[in-house]
């Protein structure tokens, strides 16, 4: 019981120090995005509805049993589906970081992109860290049909592009879901620099050696 509590404790405070660390260095603002731990008991501890990264308290986020029962905390946020699917889809993953932010959302409202893979592989690490980008199609806020189309892209990859929305990132570990949420937006706002220039992307062949374990 002590190891869990520990366990718990230390979740709590890394969900706080990783939020004010995004929200710092406008990763996310007002009240916008989410992120969500995994316990080993299969609990889930997400920042609650109308939260600021910010300003995270530790004792007032949402916890929610194995099975996705609200059981104490804040209200959750109505995007607590979203971290739930990510899970079902990603059995690996511990942590999932969901933010709006600038750069990967402008890109969710452009036309013409691949949605089976959204961002070209510009930088090796964006290939190591990211790897493809899906992207699922538009619902409003909190529909829950998101969840179908969210779990459907990513059983084939860990970060999914929401349509004029935002992207969605399951890691292993927290540390790690947000290095690939912030490689992403670097990526994105490289992407957008880059736009009507002529692109040298890494070839596939490059890209697939990253990719390989």
């Amino acid at each position: 019981m002590t190891s869990i509590h520990s366990e718990e404790t230390r979740l709590r405070d890394e969900i706080v120090e990783v939020g004010k660390s995004l929200f710092d260095r406008c990763f996310t603002f007002g009240s916008t995005g989410n992120i969500s731990a995994r316990l080993s008991t299969g609990e889930m501890l997400m920042t609650p509805t109308n939260a600021s990264m910010g300003s995270l308290d530790p004792g007032r986020l949402s916890k929610f049993t194995a099975e996705g029962v609200h059981v104490s905390g804040d209200k959750p946020t109505k995007e607590a589906f979203l971290h739930q699917c990510m899970y079902c889809a990603r059995e690996s993953s511990s942590a999932v970081v969901h933010l709006h932010s600038t750069h990967a959302v402008a890109v969710s409202i452009l036309d013409g992109l691949d949605p089976d893979d959204v961002l070209p592989p510009l930088t090796a690490y964006y290939v190591m860290r990211v790897g493809r980008l899906p992207m699922a199609p538009y619902f409003p806020p909190g529909d829950t049909a998101l969840a179908e189309a969210v779990r459907d892209r990513a059983r084939d990859s860990h970060a999914v592009l929401l349509a004029n929305h935002g992207p969605v990132i399951a890691g292993k570990t927290l540390k790690e879901a947000q290095y690939a949420m912030e490689e992403l937006e670097e990526t994105a706002k490289l992407f957008l620099m880059l736009r009507g220039e002529r692109l040298r992307p890494l070839s596939t062949h490059q890209a697939e050696a990253l990719r390989s374990p």
